[in-house]
């Protein structure tokens, strides 16, 4: 016997449900948040007929440890941040802001897989075939196995894919695809967890790598329910201010490699390039003898980046000075000038002090600290920084400059790039100098730094 449809409300944010309709979640309070939704109830099994068609227990030790074979997408920066390649069955998700370049690298992705022999099926949810194509044209994406299918209904994506069985799949965007098994609209977060679940269920079974593209919200977090990143087996975020040409893919979930691992890459007439030395083009257009400017390392992974931090302090005509910060924490920034003020007698609470970390990257690694601080101090009291000379370091609330981790990978990243000197943390000393020309200075302190600095 069929059961009755049964109507809710939904919120679209924390997923709190209601038999009636709510001007505010009482789970989150948000404002107008629930939507209308309709369910049929879900048909009841014995536990007899979940016992055979369901998986039987087997031991660990029988279990395959082979990953598998990765298909190598032909981005060595994009393979770097997976962790070598995407694995068959292996689901990643792609977030970033509208217009960053998500469609176009993965569609450099799609062309480049194709014509190494691979079949892969590109599905087009926001545009037309036609407006791919021109998209594959400028890019130079072109190949006989790279199929286009412009749809949104997941019934029929799902029988294409079953038909086909393509080694990559590639969804643009999943808050674009509906089911005609719920009445929601698309994008809705009862379509986007049926649509998500549907799609690694046919990867799983079948072995197909699957990207899927995620919106964002205005937050920056993905759009739809937080359930879709623990679903899925890789996360990767899309990141870069409008007003810059670099680019940076970040993964921050992934099952099959590092967490954490970044990839730089430069927006271009002909798509996204790859920037094999970052360090130097971070650098590439420092000024010279300008005070406020300060070279700091930090690791994204596994990788050390050399990058310039600038500063700004000049004298505020507002009762409550300006702390203004881009690609660094305005928090982080409060705190390291409370230090200087009490550690150093800096006199900043009537200056207004901007931060800006060159580039376009966000950094938040407190191993920078030193350098941040050191960089607003130059600007305060206008005094240059000797320009090969990279800075490092974390600091306390004392004053005190801590150790870092990877240091011994972040000097010899200065020292191939010709710096000349580095300032260290005293815990970090290295028992042996690098076999080259640059000279190593550990501090205990702000004060200390300051005096060799200065």
């Amino acid at each position: 016997m069929i059961g009755k449809v049964r109507t809710i409300y939904l919120c679209q944010r924390c997923e709190y449900q209601s038999s009636k309709w709510l001007g505010r979640c009482p789970e989150c309070q948000e404002y107008g948040s629930l939507v209308e939704e309709h369910r049929a109830p879900k048909g009841q099994r014995s536990s007899e007929q979940l016992h055979q068609n369901g998986p039987a227990p087997v031991a660990i030790t029988q279990v395959s440890a082979d990953e598998g074979e990765r298909l190598l997408t032909g981005i060595d920066e994009f393979d770097h941040v997976l962790g070598g390649g995407a694995l068959p069955g292996m689901v990643v998700l792609v977030g970033g802001d509208p217009g960053i370049g998500k469609s176009t690298m993965l569609l450099q992705v799609a062309g480049n897989m194709s014509r190494a022999g691979h079949a892969v099926l590109y599905i087009s949810g926001e545009e037309s075939a036609k407006q791919t194509r021109l998209r594959a044209d400028r890019i130079r994406a072109l190949s006989e196995r790279l199929l286009i299918l412009p749809d949104t209904s997941l019934e029929r994506i799902l029988a294409h894919i079953d038909q086909l069985r393509p080694q990559l799949v590639i969804v643009d965007s999943v808050q674009t695809l509906s089911s005609e098994q719920l009445q929601s609209g698309a994008g809705s977060i009862s379509q986007v967890r049926e649509v998500s679940a549907r799609l690694i269920d046919l990867a799983k079974t079948y072995g197909i790598a699957t990207f899927l593209v995620g919106h964002v919200t205005k937050d920056g977090a993905l759009a739809g329910p937080k359930v879709l990143e623990h679903m899925v087996d890789c996360v990767l975020y899309f990141e870069g201010e409008a007003g810059h040409a670099f680019r940076i893919l970040r993964a921050v979930k992934n099952r099959f490699g590092s967490i954490n691992e970044i990839g730089v890459f430069e927006m271009a007439r002909d798509g996204l390039i790859e920037v094999r030395n970052a360090s130097q083009l971070f650098l590439s257009q420092r000024p010279e003898d300008t005070s406020g400017s300060v070279v700091v390392c930090t690791v994204e992974g596994t990788r050390p980046l050399l990058i310039e931090v600038q500063a700004l302090a000049s004298p505020s005509p507002l009762a409550m000075p300006r702390r203004v910060a881009t690609g660094f924490d305005v928090n982080r920034l409060a705190l390291l000038i409370a230090i200087l003020e009490k550690r150093l007698g800096l006199h900043l609470h009537g200056e207004d002090v901007y931060l800006n970390v060159a580039g376009g990257i966000r950094v938040s690694e407190p191993a920078i600290d030193l350098g941040v601080a050191t960089a607003i101090a130059s600007s305060f009291r206008d005094r240059a920084i000797p320009p090969q000379t990279v800075i490092m370091g974390e600091m306390g609330l004392g004053g005190e400059v801590r150790a870092i981790p990877q240091l011994e990978a972040r000097l010899r990243e200065a020292e191939k790039l010709g710096f000349q000197q580095a300032v260290i943390p005293e815990p970090n000393r290295p028992f042996e100098t690098l076999g080259g020309g640059l000279k190593i200075i550990p501090v205990t302190s702000i004060a200390c730094a300051f005096d060799r600095l200065f």
